[in-house]
């Protein structure tokens, strides 16, 4: 009796801390990216992209540019043109991109209706109309 606990006790000696190794070990090699959506990346400790999309992350501006299209092939240039307004107003770092990003929701409106007159319907003084100049563009 004595020597098989001896048994036991070795081998849980020998066990446990390669057990509470590896699965410290799988715990950190998942680390949730940051995916505020439904959708959530993981990205393993190993992996060798790793640096690399860190590096691509894109810039503010871009991000609210694709969100602003997106809305607009969704909804209407009018809601896009809102969002882009208070997006403006709210962090003053994308109020110089603002231009580009409505001149490009101008030529987006024009490929979506399919007519300047309709795209120009939506038309309003946001960043000194330049979504105007945007659906001029295409004319």
């Amino acid at each position: 009796m004595n020597q098989a606990a001896r048994h036991i006790g070795r081998t849980l000696a020998f066990v446990l801390p390669v057990v509470l190794v590896l699965s410290g070990t799988l715990a950190v090699t998942r680390v949730p990216w940051a995916a505020p959506s439904d959708r959530t990346q993981v990205l393993t400790a190993s992996s060798h992209t790793a640096s690399t999309q860190a590096k691509a992350a894109r810039a503010p501006h871009e991000v609210l540019r694709d969100r602003l299209l997106t809305e607009l092939q969704e909804k209407n240039p009018g809601v896009a043109l809102t969002h882009l307004q208070q997006a403006s107003e709210g962090r003053p770092s994308l109020a110089r991109h603002c231009a580009d990003i409505a001149r490009a929701l101008g030529r987006a409106a024009v490929a979506k209706y399919g007519s300047v007159k309709q795209a120009q319907a939506f038309s309003r003084p946001v960043c000194d109309t330049s979504f105007a100049t945007g659906v001029a563009q295409n004319h």
